[in-house]
């Protein structure tokens, strides 16, 4: 069980520290939009590099912090029997969704999109716009960060589960279990 909380918790860490990182990237996103606007309506130039530079910077945030996301319990889900729910039962739930749903869910998405990322990087595919921004093949390759980070953390919320259900949620630091999770989302635990 000891080896079941030390993997939620390298998994959790590994997904805030990528989140944390790349959410900064949201600040990137408005300066590099406010200064496109900026250029267009003020001095009446643009650069099609810039325009792409923010669409790119969000995508890769986006792909990015989606572990950070589930870790967070901010992933929009159909609550009305998850909310008010035990802890057991929303172990069972969470242990249930990630095989059920989530796992395949990330297969799916690696397996198909490992040829189209790979396809991209043989290529050295940059932006389709004349003038765009090259390394689009980097872009690409979050789709496969983003599976991968998805998957890990919801073998960490199997794993979570698992502890719950042994009643050993003890071994996991307070901000990792299931009503501090709830608590800080704004859950309320019945």
């Amino acid at each position: 069980m000891r080896a079941l909380a030390l993997i939620v918790r390298i998994i959790s860490g590994i997904n805030a520290l990528v989140g944390n990182v790349f959410s900064w990237l949201s600040l990137a996103i408005v300066a590099v939009c406010f200064t496109v606007v900026v250029q267009r309506y003020v001095f009446a130039i643009s650069y099609v590099w810039m325009q792409d530079l923010y669409v790119w910077l969000n995508g890769a945030m986006f792909t990015a912090v989606a572990g950070f996301a589930l870790l967070r319990n901010d992933h929009v889900r159909v609550d009305i029997f998850y909310r008010p729910a035990s802890t057991r039962r929303k172990a069972v739930v969470d242990l249930i969704g990630v095989f059920l749903f989530l796992l395949p869910f990330t297969y799916v998405v690696t397996n198909y999109g490992w040829s189209f990322v790979s396809r991209s990087w043989r290529l050295h595919e940059a932006s389709a716009n004349v003038g765009g921004m090259p390394g689009l093949f980097i872009l690409k390759s979050f789709i496969i960060a983003f599976a991968v980070l998805l998957a890990l953390q919801g073998i960490a919320m199997a794993a979570r589960a698992v502890l719950v259900l042994a009643d050993r949620e003890d071994l996991l630091p307070p901000h990792l279990r299931y009503e501090t999770v709830a608590a800080s989302t704004g859950e309320a635990e019945a």
